[in-house]
């Protein structure tokens, strides 16, 4: 598949990642000419003048990753993404209400962040690994109503999850793509194969940690 690379946010979340690490994945994103970078917030500023005239795009993470922060804290940090630079906000949906069907508080919750997104691109993180087939779609139809650009799979950190399913992303994409919405396959994308299957699938984006290693295949 031609330009795979542009559908690539090179990705680094890691808790312990040093400095030195980012430095590497902003090298490692210009090189390849990925199609942007994914960051946590404190390092958004950073990351955009290491990129400046780059056309990499900066991308981070809200109400990371367990996405029970309150509405107002998650649009907070949202607001001060944007204000150093984000060009686009990853925001983890509150798993606890959808599963709860309190749907009117999952669609106020994504508005929220919609609001203090300004004019940058919001996707929603379902994680899919603990929603069942149905809680998939409704969580899809949700973000429809509250006006995401985005749904996407997993943030990559349920312990023991299995992260991007191509079935899952099939799912996500028939649901949204009628509405004018993307879908980004997150979760253990570490080859060239499994790339191409997310994409296959209806994935627009590809979040992964092993861009590198994609590319060089």
């Amino acid at each position: 598949m031609e330009n795979l690379n542009k559908h690539i946010e090179h990705t680094l979340l890691k808790q312990d990642a040093k400095h030195e690490d980012f430095i590497k994945l902003f090298d490692e994103a210009k090189k390849y000419n990925f199609l942007g970078v994914c960051i946590n917030p404190l390092y958004v500023k950073f990351a955009k003048e290491q990129l400046k005239n780059t056309g990499v795009k900066v991308v981070t993470v809200v109400g990371f990753p367990l996405g029970a922060n309150k509405t107002e804290v998650k649009a907070f940090e949202t607001s001060k993404a944007v204000d150093d630079g984000a060009d686009e906000i990853d925001m983890v949906l509150n798993v606890t209400k959808l599963k709860d069907k309190d749907f009117e508080f999952v669609i106020n919750d994504i508005k929220g962040v919609k609001a203090a997104c300004k004019d940058k691109p919001l996707k929603v993180i379902l994680e899919t690994d603990l929603l069942t087939k149905e809680e998939i779609k409704k969580a899809c139809e949700l973000c429809i109503e509250a006006k995401a650009d985005f749904v996407k799979t997993s943030t990559g950190f349920v312990k023991n999850g299995v992260g991007a399913k191509a079935e899952d992303v099939k799912l996500m994409y028939d649901t949204v793509s009628p509405y004018g919405l993307k879908v980004k396959a997150s979760g253990g994308i570490r080859d060239k194969e499994t790339a191409k299957k997310m994409l296959e699938a209806g994935a627009e984006r590809l979040g992964t940690s092993s861009g590198v290693q994609i590319a060089a295949e």
